[in-house]
């Protein structure tokens, strides 16, 4: 935890602030912008629709207090707000590794343009970082004082390399500039709104386990990773975001109780029901072994821990998953009787 010169020991509080949230639509900045309203913010989402989806927030378009904005953070915004949520990446393989050299753009460019915006208007601005900038670990669990092992010319290094950077761009305009800044570092997580064809391990389960198709595992299944309820991470940076400024991050938020993948496909299908067999692929290139949080550092400055069980979480994500199916096959079916 850095604790430079505090700028002011004063907490944040949402009510009656204007809160820009950048990758509003999308799975993360959807379920942000809902619990931003219930605190009584007037929210301002900004999102390309890249890999945000118009369905996460189409119930919010009705609230008086909510815009959406179509906006490229790669090109400067200039909007007049409190403080900034920075969310805008791809942050599934899928889709970052597809146009590799926009992910950068997104990470560098858009961090540039944000945190020129968080100056000009003097607000404090929250990073959301990812374990990714660990790399494949060779320290378990990882603690925030670990630096990481990161490919920088790898297929991953588009999203790795480009949080990285971002975060050396966000403790220095705070060395700099004493620009209030948040860092939180979020570890895999999951709930309703993820994408179907987002390539991550709970979807890419739950959605083969839902259409009795054979659940992919790659390598042997013996590879951990930990999961933590959209909910719970949603809690943990709202409780960042409000620290006093002083407190700048880095903070790993995420569930420290590992799963292998093996043990995950196999619990996911048990919840559904389904009788997907398991099948393997080899194992893509820098895929990390191990990935699990030390959240000590959460716990004590920001007072957070995970409540959300992976078994009751996952029962909630597959119970979206399966309306989701469920509407879009209605949805084919109509159209193709219209037709």
């Amino acid at each position: 935890m850095h604790t430079f010169e505090r700028v002011s020991d004063r907490e944040f509080h949402f009510a009656g602030r204007r809160i820009l949230v950048t990758g509003g639509a999308g799975f993360l900045g959807s379920h942000l912008c809902e619990r931003l309203l219930s605190l009584g913010a007037e929210v301002i989402a900004v999102d390309n629709f890249y890999t945000g989806q118009r369905r996460n927030i189409y119930h919010l378009l009705s609230n008086p207090n909510f815009e959406i904005i179509r906006h490229d953070i790669t090109f400067p915004l200039y909007i007049e707000v409190d403080a900034i949520f920075n969310l805008a990446c791809p942050a599934s393989p899928v889709h970052y590794q597809y146009d590799p050299v926009q992910t950068t753009k997104v990470s560098v460019h858009g961090a540039i343009n944000m945190l020129g915006l968080a100056k000009r208007r003097r607000c404090r601005i929250l990073q959301a970082s990812t374990s990714e900038v660990y790399g494949d670990p060779s320290v378990h669990p990882q603690a925030e004082s670990y630096w990481g092992s990161v490919n920088p010319i790898g297929p991953r290094a588009c999203y790795d390399e480009g949080k990285r950077c971002a975060e050396t761009l966000f403790f220095d305009y705070w060395r700099q500039h004493r620009l209030p800044i948040k860092v939180i570092r979020i570890f895999n997580t999951y709930g309703p709104r993820m994408r179907m064809d987002d390539g991550r391990v709970v979807s890419n389960f739950i959605v083969q386990a839902l259409k009795g198709r054979p659940i992919t595992i790659y390598g042997d299944g013996s590879q951990t990773r930990s999961f933590c309820y959209v909910d719970d991470l949603i809690d943990g940076m709202l409780r960042l975001m409000s620290t006093p400024e002083g407190i700048t991050g880095p903070v790993n938020v995420g569930n420290p109780e590992e799963y292998t993948m093996r043990q995950l496909a196999e619990l996911v299908i048990k919840i559904t029901g389904s009788q997907s067999p398991i099948v393997t692929m080899p194992l893509p290139q820098d895929d990390p072994k191990q990935r699990c949080p030390n959240i000590e550092m959460a716990k004590r400055v920001l007072g957070w821990r995970p409540t959300i069980a992976v078994a009751d979480g996952l029962a909630k994500t597959i119970s979206y998953f399966r309306d989701v199916l469920v509407s879009d096959t209605k949805g084919a079916d109509s159209d193709a009787f219209a037709e």
